[in-house]
């Protein structure tokens, strides 16, 4: 039977087991995918019901306009309903989400405007700010502030726990979930403890968000705000979806922490998650020692991981940030104590390039001119094997008569997985210069040996 329209086909999204990542866990530990959803992310439950709510309460007219302040996923579930009951999108975020976020609204229709992040929440140019005052100015618009608007926790009280509660055919013990807006691990955790009072719910937050301190002791402590890179919850006020009497822990991860986790999630389960999701995981290894042989783990994994493919699942982006502990040319050039470069002059005899070669056990010899030209060629054990073999006077010659192209020369910091690739039957070695700029050489072997260790 076919879905009238893709708002149809949001919901009922599977539960996976995971094996490698919990495998030292006692307990069993299931995911409830909701990057399953049409728009990616469990974000469409929500937005569909807000809207339908809006409707229903005569605050959203046709031909109006949607207003709201998002980090990309909401966003999205609300353009997909605007998209298929004609309305006009305006959203508001933050410059610290990812660009894929904003061009993917973008891609649906939507108007998109960014606001800094650091920034207080009552500042007029904050996305909350900006959002208020625009559905101000415009005709006919509806600000759906996702935050305090109740039918955000209404729409997984009646759908997301449901379907786990029957999933798990009424055997789930615990609940994980990161907390932003509150709607999703609220909402859930309402119905589930209505179904049974001992299941534990367990809310994953960031260091740099408000929300465990006033868990634990019902204050808005400002001091404990400062800014933070994980993306999708954290927050530095509290919602007024949040009903804390039906969470029974916070715990809070750091963004290294979730961003790692990510990643080892997409390798070693398939399932292509964001960083919610990692942080979820990298929460419930932090509570690890309260998880007994026989609990049933349900966690949330918010949304797909191609929103992050500039950030988390960039090399470059994680190790600009200290997220990624990565081999790198430099590595292998520190680890040899100061050896130098063996280089032979173009003028050499192929005879002197053998004895260096011999002398010093290497098998790729950099040429370099002696005036300002620096590298010009290479010779190479193998190269000059064969030439040598074939024409034995050779070895009188001059390096520069029988010398290879230079090898690459690449950035200092460049990945150990990177040389690997550059490495090849046709350029044996690869060439940096250092911050003083001395150039240094890394073989095929040198590559080995490090990815060995």
């Amino acid at each position: 039977m076919w879905k009238n329209n893709i708002l149809e086909t949001i919901g009922n999204t599977p539960l996976i087991k995971l094996n490698k990542i919990t495998k030292d866990l006692p307990c069993t530990v299931l995911a409830k995918v909701d990057y399953f959803n049409p728009g990616n992310s469990i974000k469409d439950r929500m937005a569909l019901k807000m809207v339908e709510v809006a409707e229903q309460e005569g605050k959203l007219k046709p031909g109006g306009t949607i207003i709201e302040c998002t980090s990309g996923n909401t966003g999205m579930g609300l353009a997909l309903a605007a998209c298929v009951k004609g309305y006009r999108c305006i959203f508001t975020t933050t410059d610290k989400q990812s660009k894929e976020k904003m061009d993917i609204l973008k891609a649906v229709g939507a108007e998109v405007i960014v606001c800094p992040t650091n920034v207080e929440p009552e500042d007029p140019r904050s996305y909350y700010s900006v959002a208020r005052r625009l559905a101000k100015e415009i005709p006919n618009s509806y600000f759906f502030n996702q935050y305090d608007n109740l039918a955000n926790r209404l729409a997984h009280y009646e759908t997301t726990g449901p379907e786990i509660w029957e999933q798990t055919e009424g055997k789930i013990t615990h609940l994980v979930c990161t907390a932003g807006t509150g709607g999703t691990v609220t909402g859930t955790a309402q119905f589930l403890k209505e179904k049974n009072p001992g299941i534990q719910v367990w809310a994953i937050d960031v260091y740099g968000s408000l929300l465990t301190k006033y868990f634990k002791t019902g204050e808005v402590d400002m001091n404990e705000v400062h800014p933070y890179i994980s993306e999708g919850f954290g927050e530095d006020f509290v919602p007024q979806n949040y009903d804390m009497s039906v969470i029974d822990a916070f715990e809070q991860v750091t963004d290294k922490d979730g961003a790692i986790m990510a990643r080892r999630i997409a390798k070693e389960e398939g399932i292509f998650i964001g960083y919610s999701a990692g942080s979820c995981i990298q929460g419930l290894m932090q509570l690890k020692d309260k998880l007994k042989k026989d609990d049933l783990v349900v966690c949330i994994f918010h949304d797909h991981g191609s929103r992050y493919v500039a950030k988390i699942y960039n090399d470059q982006w994680m190790m600009e940030r200290g997220f990624l502990d990565v081999k790198t040319f430099k590595d292998i050039v520190n680890a040899r104590a100061g050896k130098k470069l063996v280089t032979v002059q173009p003028t050499q005899t192929v005879a002197e390039a053998v004895e260096l070669m011999k002398k010093y056990d290497i098998e790729n010899i950099p040429v370099m001119n002696g005036n300002t030209d620096g590298i010009i060629g290479a010779i190479s054990e193998t190269g000059l094997f064969q030439k040598v073999f074939d024409h034995p006077e050779l070895k009188e010659a001059t390096v520069e008569s029988i010398m290879e192209h230079a090898y690459p020369l690449v950035d200092f910091d460049t990945p150990v997985e990177r040389l690997g690739s550059l490495i090849n039957k046709g350029n044996g070695a690869v060439l940096a210069k250092d911050e003083t700029g001395n150039y240094h050489i890394v073989t095929k072997y040198d590559v080995i040996q490090s990815l060995a260790k």
